[in-house]
């Protein structure tokens, strides 16, 4: 849409020179929906081949998990360093902060995709232990995953300038 802004909604003002955009949630949920079809297309595509589809291990919860309190610790010091205690950070500390929130964000919502993917594919046969089991472990992956995107995007946004209260336009 081009020209005007919608009804009730204040016009976007574009980000100063040398800054980056907030991650779009849009986009987040759009990587989670291909990371769907990525989950569900990988396991018709491994039982086509007469394998056995694949299954989120134990390791791979607690490796989420790890990652996903990493991010959220990052998240907290990072705000408590620049939001609150108002100190100045280094500039290539903050963008590899901001980067690390940016990328989890993203990998974490293709993995939240190929996690519910997986565990759609076993759905209808959770009737039977095996694939019950596949169904709890790959959706246990996929709400971690989300942990891991949330904790991103808590990451990025702790690494936003705070305005200058001095500062008068």
């Amino acid at each position: 849409m081009s020209g005007g802004t919608e009804p009730g909604r204040a016009p976007q003002q574009e980000p100063p020179e040398g800054s980056v955009r907030p991650t779009s949630r849009r986009l987040l949920v759009a990587i989670a929906v291909l990371g769907v079809a990525i989950g569900v297309t990988l396991v018709k595509a491994v039982q086509a081949g007469g394998g056995v589809g694949p299954a989120v291990s134990w390791l791979t919860l607690v490796a989420w998990l790890f990652l996903a309190a990493l991010l959220f610790v990052a998240a907290r010091n990072t705000h408590q360093r620049i939001q609150v205690r108002r100190e100045r950070m280094e500039p290539s500390r903050a963008v590899f902060l901001l980067m690390i929130g940016k990328a989890s964000a993203f990998v974490g919502a293709l993995c939240t995709g190929v996690y519910a993917g997986f565990a759609l594919s076993f759905v209808q046969a959770m009737g039977f232990s095996g694939p019950r089991n596949r169904v709890i472990m790959a959706g246990a992956a996929a709400v971690i995953s989300v942990l891991v995107v949330t904790a991103g995007l808590l990451l990025e946004r702790a690494c936003r300038i705070p305005e200058d209260p001095d500062e008068t336009p």
